[in-house]
């Protein structure tokens, strides 16, 4: 019995040790299966974190590399150094300058072009009728050239004063946030020019190609014009109409100056106002370098009524923080590299985006080089008063002046990376091949003619 309950005892024990062995090896594989993820997600981020270190010290070892490479030398493509980060920088630079030079001799050639045509055919706007700009009281009747020199200054100081005060009225009311104000002021101005001197300048020409059009539908036109270049211009519309109708308001009162402006006071004029233009952008106190700076600070658009772009992004002349404007090559380097990887990890997301997004995204990159409608009417001044003489020998010579100006002042603004006036090297230049070609070259030409000489 005693050996029975001992043989019992002892097998009970050893199914209950069994039992145990089991459940524990049960529970070890348990733990194991439940350990797996977590060890699985350790050994990932193990693996990302080996990742980072490699990179960031690639990044190190470039960063060395591009800081001994002081002397700009290119590096081969075998060398730890990213390919190419100086053609990069330079195929953009290419680029973006090379296209903005074409975006910007259109519009001006176009511009120029409008105003000649006008004044070699519509002679309105070049026959004397004794009205003037009320700015010009001084209307050079004297036949001494001393006193018409002096009327051509005093008329260009008080159109200067008139511009610089109306500046001025402009900066403050836009300092003050009185927008109210601006966009009044210029409503108004585009209401005058698209319909009453867009009006004038419909009817010259119907009288001029001696064209027939009833009332209803000049009406009928004028308004339908007027309208869209109003909403294209202050609110909203493609950008090449609101384009188009900025080139033809520039050329319009380019042909109202020339129109009504003396015959030497317009000379005058341009000289001083290319001057004023040096002043009011590159001066520390500059109403036009106030204008941008605040602009810029508030993260606002100067009002496209005033401002042509060239509907491209161009981040060199985005701000006029020399410190973001000119990084060093390493920071230009890695911000190539992350712009790349930011690009590749946003494509999906920019597939999935909606139509009406991807426009907003457009219209919020539309930051190009911007030229004032000024420079515009100032060019087509001083084309159309030199085509007003009918000697086509000057009109191409300031032509190509001012496309040579344009292009030094686009060339400086690669340089510097500011915010540049646009107006004097271009005025120069045409002045100066103005009066050469006028004084000089045209006689010489017209004496060989004559003189039947060939070279």
């Amino acid at each position: 019995m005693s050996t029975f309950s001992s043989s019992s005892h002892a097998t009970r024990g050893a199914t209950v040790a069994s039992d145990s062995d089991r459940a524990h090896g049960e529970s070890k594989r348990a733990l194991r299966t439940q350990s797996r993820p977590d060890i699985d997600a350790a050994e990932s981020h193990t693996q990302e974190r080996g990742e980072q270190f490699q990179n960031q010290n690639s990044r190190q070892q470039n960063a060395r590399l591009r800081q001994n490479d002081s002397d700009g030398q290119r590096r081969n493509p075998n060398d730890s150094e990213p390919v190419g980060y100086l053609e990069q920088e330079d195929e953009l630079d290419l680029k973006y300058g090379a296209h903005h030079v074409i975006m910007l001799f259109t519009p001006v050639t176009l511009c120029m072009a409008v105003v000649v045509a006008t004044i070699s055919s519509v002679t309105f706007y070049t026959e004397n009728d004794g009205v003037y700009l009320v700015y010009t009281p001084f209307h050079e009747k004297s036949t001494d050239a001393g006193t018409i020199a002096w009327n051509a200054l005093a008329n260009a100081g008080i159109l200067l004063g008139v511009i610089a005060i109306m500046t001025v009225f402009l900066i403050l009311a836009y300092k003050f946030k009185c927008y109210w104000l601006i966009y009044s002021w210029l409503f108004f101005s585009s209401l005058l020019l698209l319909f009453l001197f867009s009006f004038i300048y419909l009817g010259e020409l119907l009288k001029t190609y001696n064209l027939s059009m009833d009332y209803i539908t000049l009406a009928f036109v004028m308004w339908n014009f007027g309208i869209v270049g109003l909403v294209s211009i202050h609110w909203k519309g493609p950008l090449r109409l609101q384009q188009a109708y900025l080139i033809f308001i520039s050329a319009l009162l380019a042909l109202i100056f020339i129109k009504y402006l003396p015959n030497w006071t317009t000379w005058a004029v341009l000289a001083v106002i290319s001057l004023w233009d040096l002043f009011a952008v590159l001066a520390p106190f500059g109403p036009l370098r106030i204008l941008v700076e605040t602009a810029q600070e508030r993260n606002e658009q100067i009002f496209p009524s005033l401002i042509y772009s060239a509907g491209i992004i161009y981040t060199l002349v985005a701000t006029a923080d020399d410190s973001q404007l000119v990084p060093s090559r390493q920071n230009h380097t890695e911000n190539i590299e992350e712009a790349q990887q930011n690009q590749e990890q946003q494509r999906p997301r920019q597939r999935a985006q909606p139509p009406q997004q991807v426009e907003e995204q457009v219209e919020n990159e539309d930051r190009g080089i911007k030229l004032g409608l000024g420079d515009f009417i100032f060019y087509s001044i001083l084309v159309g008063k030199a085509s007003s003489y009918g000697d086509w020998n000057t009109t191409l010579a300031c032509f190509v002046a001012i496309l040579i100006g344009l292009c030094l002042t686009l060339i400086f603004l690669a340089i510097f990376r500011r915010a540049l006036p646009a107006l004097p090297f271009s005025i120069a230049f045409g002045l100066a091949f103005y009066f050469l070609t006028k004084e000089i070259i045209t006689p010489f030409a017209d004496h060989m003619s004559a003189n039947q000489y060939f070279i």
